[in-house]
């Protein structure tokens, strides 16, 4: 498992790979907010260890372009203690928040909760039959129920609705969702995206005007709950 800091002071750096060493995990640092988005795309991390004051981009900035491609949980580290932060951090696709100074057995104990969570999500995207609320996606068969009646989806819409149902309340970014449902060599146009999330709100939702399932988060993508 390889985890991702980042942290622009050195000595939170050093007590962090430290700690995850021992813990098992290989460890890979980041300094400033670019250098950490772009670690995230390069070292593929199976979590990412955030500080929200970082240089050239703050955390919650870094933190809503990582979603864009990834869903590698992400927990916040900072001195920040105040609910709006903690909401604002989640919202911006944050797993967890984890105010300094922590104890470093907690800090290990909810790393290895977010890691079994990662993988409870990367089972069900295997199951064959996903059921959420009032919907049910027979995997296998390629049948969709929504409120006990049978819904046609074309290919496109059913397998957007796949990856939802099998990642419930996270947020999913527009690159993500692209490379999942239309291939990692799409080079069309994202509002293709949009247009789709669009016609399955129509079929789903009982006000797609108001969705209650699929709902957008602005500057990074959707999510499903």
């Amino acid at each position: 498992m390889r985890i991702l800091i980042v942290e622009d002071e050195e000595t939170m750096v050093t007590a962090l790979r430290a700690l995850l060493s021992r813990e098992g995990y290989q460890v890979v640092a980041a300094r400033d907010g670019p250098e950490g988005v772009e670690a995230a795309k390069t070292t593929l991390p199976d979590l990412i260890l955030l500080d929200l004051a970082l240089p050239g981009l703050d955390g919650l900035e870094v933190c809503r372009r990582i979603r864009r491609f990834s869903t590698a949980p992400i927990i916040m580290l900072t001195a920040r203690a105040a609910e709006g932060d903690k909401v604002t951090g989640l919202e911006v696709g944050a797993d967890d928040y984890v105010t300094k100074p922590f104890a470093p057995r907690e800090l290990a104990a909810r790393i290895r909760a977010q890691i079994r969570r990662a993988q409870s999500y990367a089972q069900a995207d295997d199951e064959t039959v996903l059921q959420m609320g009032d919907i049910a996606l027979d995997v296998s068969s390629r049948i969709a129920m929504v409120r006990g009646r049978e819904v046609g989806l074309p290919p496109k819409e059913f397998d957007l609705l796949r990856v939802f149902m099998a990642n419930p309340d996270r947020v999913l970014g527009r690159d993500y969702l692209l490379d999942r449902v239309w291939g990692e060599d799409y080079q069309g146009d994202v509002r293709t995206l949009d247009v789709h999330i669009r016609w399955l709100r129509e079929k789903i939702e009982r006000d797609p005007s108001a969705p209650a399932h699929i709902l957008t988060v602005h500057g990074v993508g959707y999510r499903f709950r």
